[in-house]
């Protein structure tokens, strides 16, 4: 779930910016290695074409581990620091082909911080998205997060931009100006004219993808993603992976670690995307839709808590009150003329989102109900004069579109649609028709739809580590324990009583600790465990 979606049209999964926390094991990795033996992809249903894709990722990984990466100085206009470093890797855009044509996937890191002989190799992180980049990671050792201190010690922090993304032949659905132009439509429909409109425009999405990329389209996989990601730990030298995933990237973890489970080191999947075939994609936005209503009503809760500060009310139906009176103005007249329902939502998610986003969302609601509209106005509305962050806006939301609508087969009768979300909208009003819309062109999408791998307990996978909170909206709870029962020998700490999403980069020793232990030792508890919840944030 993406945290910022001003200009999609509603949520994701995966957290482009959601912390983690990592940390570190023992027996240094320093051995340079090619890739271990690759794994076929059989007994996973799909036949002699994931073999084929298989063995040419096994030729892609050989080829990188002779090649190496060779790091520079990252380019001024990438925004990253001294020390750190930037790099290629080089993929192939058809693992079936893999002689065929190639694209070059952006890499950075910065070296451990602690001794040659404290070093465990590199630890390899995915943030999101579909459609986040990785490489502001390892500016969590230059930014020195205490969080991140004894991970840094023992890992070089290893970020990328997956296929598509950013700096890795990325690609593009839509104009990015005409993208983020507002206000958007009213998500939430009065009549069947506006649904015949909202379709219309997701129809128009699908068919922009394949025009400005439909070269990329049918390889824009979570399957070719995790085998990018097996190439890069080869181009790094590393025999095994080390692997940090949040939101999306617990997916794209959990499909790693069924292709290639003896390739795995230790794994830290973070807020998890629940990876049963039946969920992806269609029926997990919908459990979205659920999930971030309760959250949302656990905001309001905290803001009429909090009502001395904030004057929205002291129950959470007075603050339900004030946000359908503030929606329905913005409905009637857009706020400065740009800020319409869409974009309410898509500043407010934050709230459901994050906790850090609790106290900052409240008090711009606050100043408005105090008469200060170009305060929200202001957090709210695009701003048309950012060319680059508006492509990278453009570009997240295309890459999320893509994988998404291609991993997975979704309804194509309209009927399923209107259904599903007519029901689940009567209930759960804050999420559901935004996501819908969002995710629609996958009903018409112009390039074939695969069926979602089997994700589970391959040989040689070792234990992996599963943190969740309880009450996380983009993530369900849910997902943490289908992945659990899936890999065998996992163990899950859930964060009790607590929403936020991304777990191990806030501050909870319970927490913090055993991913430390987990990472620097490899120990693990021996159940699962329960921890209370991180601070309740302050007003």
């Amino acid at each position: 779930m993406r945290k910022t979606r001003l200009h999609r049209r509603a949520a994701a999964i995966g957290s482009a910016g959601a912390l983690v926390t990592a940390t570190l094991i023992a027996g240094a990795v320093t051995a340079p290695a090619a890739s271990a033996s690759p794994a076929t992809g059989r007994g996973h249903g799909h036949g002699q074409g994931w073999d084929r894709e298989a063995r040419g990722a096994a030729v892609a990984a050989a080829r990188a581990a002779k090649a190496g990466i060779d790091w520079q100085d990252c380019p001024a206009d990438w925004n990253l620091p001294k020390p750190i470093q930037c790099g290629y890797v080089t993929v192939p855009v058809d693992y079936a082909k893999p002689y065929g044509k190639q694209i070059k996937l952006a890499v950075d890191r910065i070296g451990n911080t602690g001794t040659k002989s404290e070093r465990q190799g590199a630890l390899i992180y995915n943030p999101g998205g579909p459609g986040g980049s990785g490489l502001r990671f390892p500016t969590r050792v230059t930014g020195k997060n205490a969080v991140w201190a004894n991970t840094a010690k023992a890992y070089d922090f290893v970020g990328f931009d997956p296929r598509g993304v950013g700096r890795s032949a990325p690609i593009s659905c839509v104009d990015p100006q005409e993208f983020v132009k507002a206000p958007k439509p009213d998500p939430v429909p009065r009549s069947e004219a506006d649904k015949r409109a909202q379709r219309k425009l997701a129809a128009e999405y699908a068919e922009g993808c394949f025009e400005r990329s439909g070269d990329m389209l049918a390889h824009m996989t979570t399957p070719n993603t995790a085998r990018d990601l097996d190439v890069i730990r080869a181009a790094l030298g590393e025999k095994k992976l080390n692997y940090l995933g949040v939101s999306y990237g617990t997916y794209l973890g959990a499909v790693y670690g069924t292709l290639f489970p003896d390739h795995v080191r230790r794994m830290v999947v973070d807020s998890v995307v629940n990876p049963s075939r039946e969920k992806i994609w269609y029926q997990a936005n919908l459990d979205q839709d659920v999930a971030f209503e309760g959250r949302w009503k656990d905001w309001q809760d905290w803001v009429a808590k909090n009502d001395a500060t904030y004057h929205l009310g002291n129950t959470r139906a007075k603050v339900q009150e004030q946000w359908l009176k503030l929606r329905a103005t913005a409905e009637k007249a857009p706020l400065g003329g740009v800020v319409g329902p869409a974009e309410l939502i898509s500043f407010f998610q934050g709230a459901p989102y994050y906790d850090s986003s609790w106290a900052p969302t409240a008090a711009i609601f606050s100043k408005y109900v105090a008469g200060d509209t170009q305060a929200l106005v202001d957090a709210a509305a695009p701003d048309l004069s950012d060319t680059v962050g508006n492509a990278s806006s453009e570009n997240g939301n295309a890459v999320y579109t893509a994988v998404e609508c291609t991993d997975a087969k979704w309804p194509t009768n309209w009927r399923t649609w209107d259904r599903d979300n007519t029901k689940l909208h009567r209930d759960h009003p804050f999420m559901t028709w935004a996501n819908a819309w969002m995710n629609l062109p996958c009903a018409t999408w112009p390039v074939k739809q695969q069926t979602p791998l089997n994700v589970k307990t391959g040989k040689g996978l070792p234990p992996v580590l599963i943190v969740q909170s309880e009450r996380d909206a983009a993530t369900p709870y849910e997902g943490a324990v289908e992945l659990h029962q899936r890999f065998k020998g996992s163990r899950l700490i859930t964060e009790r009583d607590a929403g936020s999403h991304g777990v191990t980069g806030l501050v909870n020793p319970c927490i913090n600790d055993r991913v430390d232990a987990y990472l620097l030792t490899g120990k693990l508890d021996a159940r699962d465990a329960t921890c209370a919840p991180h601070a309740t944030p302050k007003p």
